[in-house]
Order: C-alpha cells, then sequence, then structure tokens
C-alpha cells in the first residue's frame, strides 16, 4: 500500500519543498530555471573558495539547511532519493563562479549517481577554466569488510560542510581546504540503526521488518544493513552501536579509544520522537564517558533524515583544538544547531536540590492537650474513609472510573501512618501544611492534588491567628485555591459544591460572639450535598474535574 504524504504531486514535491524553504529564509535564492539554492548575499563571496553539496531531496534539513555564512555556499538537489542532474550542478558551479569566487569544492556523499553527476560536471567546469575541486565523503562504519565502492555517506558529511566552511571564510585557498576535510573524513564514522522502513512519495515502504526487529546499519535510501537484531533497551542498542563503530576488527571503524577527544551527533532518521531521542543522547554520551572517551560537543537532532524514517544515525569525530575551533566557528546556516562552545564530559550536569525553608516554631508544644485532640479527630475522619471505600467506589463507577474510595482510603492509610510516627503538629496552620505535602505525595491523581491545594491555601490565614474567623478565612482561601486551579464553580456539581456549602456556613463565624455551634450546621449542609446523584462525566466535560465524593 502507497504511503500517506502531504505534497501537491509526486513529481514536484522536491521543488515544492526547496521553494518553501527558500521563501521562509531571505538568506537564500533559487536559481532559476534549475532546483538549485544558493546564499542571497552571493556577491559578496569574492575571493572566497564557494563550497556547492547536494544530492538527492528526502533528506532534509541536510543539505539546503546548511547554507550559509561559515557552512556552504548552495546545494543542487535531485528528486526524492535522487541524484542531481549534471545540467543544474555546472549552473551552480557557473553561477558561485561568475559572482567572483576563486574556486569551487565540492563535496558529495559517496553514491554512485552523485560520484558520477557531480564528477561530470567537475570536468566540463574545469574544461571552461573553472577551478573545481572534489571530496568524496564515506563514512559508514557498518561493513566490517570494505567494498569496491567505499564506505557510504551519510551523516557526518553535515560536519565536513561546518569544518570546510569555516576553513573558507578564513579565507584558506582551495587547494588546502580539500586536503583537510579530506583528513577529518578519514578520522569519522557513522552508524545508523531503523526501527522501521521509510517510504519515498507514491511508493511503498522501502523494505519491511518484524515487530520484533531492528535494521543495524541501513543507508540513508533504506538500503539494507549489516544484520538485523532483536528489539532491546535504548542502552542495549546504543551499546552495541557503539561496539560495533569502534571495534578494531571493523574495517570501517573509527579508531577511538579511551582518552580520545570526540564530536558526538545523534541524528534522527526523521521519525523518531524528541523523547527518544533524548533518551539515545543520554545513552550515548553515558557509554562514551563510561569507555573513558572524552565529548568534546554533542549535536542531537535531524541533520540528515531518510523522510519519515524512525531511526537514528551516531556519528563519531575524533578531535583536536584546532579542528574544534573549526566546529565552534561562526554560522547563519539555519539547521545548525546553537552548540555551546564547552566540554561536554567533566561538566556539573546536576545543582542541589534547594533547601526547604526552616518552619517556624511551633509554640505549642507537639504531644499536649491540642495536638492529642487533632489525634483523635483525624483518626476518626481516617477511619470513616477506609469505611465508606466500597460505597464511595459504588457511586463514583456512575460517573467515573470507580476508584474513589480507593483513593480517598489510601490518603487515609498514609495519614495513620504518618501519625504513628510520633504526635503531629499543634499549630494548625503547619498541620495542614504537613497534611497537604502527605496527601500529593500518596493520594495522587487530580484528588490529591485539589486537596493539597486547599490545605496550603488554607494554611495561611492560620499562621497569624488561630480563632474563628480565621478559620472561616482559612476556609476561604482553599476554596478560592480550588476554583481557580480546578476552573470548577459552585453549581458544576463536583467535589466543590459541598465545600462550597459548608464554607458558607462558616462564613457566620467572621460575627462577634460567633461559636463552634455554626460548624455542626455546616457538616450538616456538606452531608446533605453529598446526597446527590454524581453527575456523568460526559457532562462535565470543560468544567474541570468530575464530583468524586
Amino acid at each position: 500500500m502507497t504511503s500517506k504524504k502531504l505534497v501537491n504531486s509526486v513529481a514536484g514535491c522536491a521543488d515544492d519543498a526547496l521553494a518553501g524553504l527558500v521563501a521562509c529564509n531571505p538568506n537564500l535564492q533559487l536559481l532559476q530555471g534549475h532546483r538549485v539554492a544558493l546564499r542571497s548575499d552571493l556577491d559578496s563571496l569574492k575571493g572566497q573558495v564557494a563550497l556547492l553539496s547536494g544530492g538527492g531531496s528526502g533528506h532534509e534539513p541536510a543539505h539546503a539547511g546548511f547554507i550559509g555564512k561559515g557552512m556552504l555556499t548552495g546545494v543542487i538537489a535531485g528528486a526524492v532519493f535522487t541524484s542531481p542532474a549534471v545540467g543544474s550542478i555546472l549552473a551552480a558551479i557557473r553561477a558561485v563562479a561568475q559572482a567572483g569566487t576563486v574556486g569551487t569544492l565540492l563535496i558529495v556523499k559517496n553514491y554512485t549517481g552523485d560520484r558520477l553527476n557531480f564528477g561530470l560536471a567537475r570536468e566540463q567546469a574545469r574544461a571552461e577554466g573553472i577551478p573545481v575541486e572534489m571530496v568524496v565523503i564515506g563514512d559508514d562504519s557498518a561493513f566490517t569488510v570494505l567494498k569496491k565502492a567505499g564506505r557510504r555517506g551519510l551523516c557526518g558529511t553535515v560536519l565536513i560542510h561546518k569544518v570546510a566552511g569555516a576553513l573558507a571564510e578564513a579565507g584558506v585557498g582551495l587547494e588546502e581546504i580539500t586536503d583537510r576535510v579530506s583528513e577529518v573524513a578519514k578520522a569519522m564514522g557513522t552508524l545508523g540503526l531503523s526501527l522501521s522502513s521509510c517510504s519515498v512519495p507514491g511508493s511503498k515502504p522501502t523494505f519491511e521488518l518484524s515487530a520484533d526487529e531492528v535494521e543495524l546499519g541501513l543507508g540513508i535510501h533504506g538500503e539494507a544493513g549489516v544484520r538485523r537484531i532483536k528489539m532491546a533497551t535504548a542502552d542495549e542498542i546504543v551499546e552495541l552501536m557503539l561496539d560495533h563503530m569502534t571495534s578494531s576488527s571493523n574495517m570501517s571503524h573509527v579508531p577511538v579509544q579511551s582518552g580520545s577527544s570526540v564530536v558526538l551527533m545523534v541524528n534522527n532518521l526523521g521519525g523518531l520522537s524528541f523523547l527518544e531521542l533524548g533518551i539515545i543522547a543520554d545513552a550515548a554520551v553515558r557509554s562514551l564517558e563510561g569507555r573513558g572517551v572524552k565529548i568534546a560537543r554533542a549535536l542531537v537532532g535531524t541533520f540528515m533524515s531518510a523522510l519519515e524514517m524512525p531511526g537514528i544515525s551516531l556519528t563519531l569525530l575524533l578531535v583536536d583544538e584546532p579542528l574544534l575551533k573549526l566546529i565552534d566557528a561562526e554560522t547563519t546556516a539555519s539547521a545548525w544547531p546553537n552548540v555551546a562552545k564547552v566540554l561536554v564530559t567533566g561538566r556539573k550536569r546536576c545543582r542541589a536540590a534547594p533547601a526547604k525553608p526552616l518552619e517556624a516554631p511551633d509554640s505549642t508544644a507537639a504531644g499536649g492537650a491540642a495536638s492529642k485532640q487533632m489525634v483523635l479527630v483525624l483518626e476518626r475522619v481516617c477511619a470513616t474513609l477506609l469505611g465508606l471505600e466500597g460505597h464511595l467506589n459504588a457511586l463514583d463507577r456512575a460517573a467515573g472510573d470507580g476508584d474513589c474510595g480507593s483513593t480517598h482510603s489510601c490518603a487515609a492509610r498514609a495519614i495513620q501512618g504518618w501519625l504513628k510516627e510520633g504526635p503531629p503538629p499543634a499549630s494548625p496552620a503547619q498541620l495542614l501544611s504537613k497534611l497537604s505535602l502527605l496527601l500529593l505525595e500518596k493520594m495522587g491523581g487530580s484528588s490529591g492534588a485539589l486537596y493539597g491545594l486547599f490545605l496550603t491555601a488554607a494554611a495561611q490565614p492560620l499562621k497569624a491567628k488561630t480563632d474563628l474567623p480565621a478559620w472561616s478565612a482559612a476556609m476561604d482561601a482553599g476554596l478560592e485555591a480550588m476554583q481557580k486551579y480546578g476552573k470548577a464553580a459552585p453549581g458544576d456539581r463536583t467535589m466543590l459544591d459541598s465545600l462550597w456549602a459548608a464554607g458558607q456556613e462558616l462564613q457566620a463565624w467572621k460575627s462577634p460572639g460567633a461559636n463552634l455551634q455554626i460548624l455542626t450546621k455546616a457538616v450538616k449542609v456538606e452531608k446533605m450535598r453529598l446526597t446527590w446523584a454524581p453527575r456523568p462525566a460526559s457532562e462535565c466535560m470543560g468544567q474541570g474535574w468530575v464530583w468524586q465524593e
């Protein structure tokens, strides 16, 4: 079955994609009549070496995303997974030459079509008197025995763009840039792994994998890898990849050993989630540092994709300080990440958690009469909740997931366990604060958060006074917090309704001569509210949380 793609047409998708990039980037221009993107400030490059690269489309952001000061001068794009036309490559060479550049370096990934077409364009340009050199990048570390065609060009090519761009920006000549990037390419390797295939627009997936298989060492067009392995954890996958890339028995290995300094690239092949990419990056850093390898820089993102392929590639480049300065050099290329110019290895990655603020001393001794009374109240509340577990679950099944009783029983057991550890604070403010933290940690779900909000807010008015008006103010503060963050209002038939009714009765505590009898009336009103039938969850959408009592 042909895969779905958001394109206007299969035939025009490569042109449309390049046009979209240029339309949104004032630093780029299209070369009329060709699928070529160039720097819009081309005329400012007189006396410099021009850098051209390219290949088939479908590897975005490579290569056009790396056009800019300090990287590529221009890119020639083919159709999806197809080498660009010789005529377009030659037109790009002529365009940069006519702008006054002193020579052109073609940076080409090692694929037969790219070598042939860029090579032919180079020969034609040289016949016209234009100085042109070409470097073919093969950084694939998959094959243990080298094939006649050599190593495939993969994501490491982007690092070559960066090094060559920094050299060209510094005014280095064509021959020297060619020699230096050729040496850099020898100290680099890339290995890919995919969870499944990609599909060219208008076509079926390029290959099939079983649900429990992954492909190790595949190319960026879906070419076969070295083997298929069983699905494993991210740590195990990364360990296997790094073992393969650095093994001396592998003819295409990167000679990385303990004490080596490297640039690490963790590349998304197109369809991997950012969550997975972060997990892979963490595993790669831990594995390399565990081997004694120093990570100078780590680049994580999508640099050279294979359409929507869910997979990754890891690139290792051996670096010294001079090479690192070229990697760090400024560039305006939109797809190059803003990498901090500091060593990854050896950096402190964790900040100590802030100390908890000191609590005000409890003016009433713990274990005193007030503290003992609070224990009795809390034990009664807990026993009541535990006894109602089944009933509350049954009520909740009519409107929700049927776990209300279980959730409140969990909270009750947590409070009982806490009381066994020692007498609670006698200060009402400290007691409510402690209960808030306990419910947030042990109760969980929206109920834990809501009760935590209520108790945290209610504790504040009780810090200054603990008379009846202060308790009424505490109730008001708790209800206000629940409404503010829970987004329910009185009458929405949520857990707020019964508390709100009780709060209204407690307003009488703010009047002179009020007594505790008002509390009895408030409890009765709350019980009446709790007899209401719960509202179906489907009717409560967008109104906060469903009634749970």
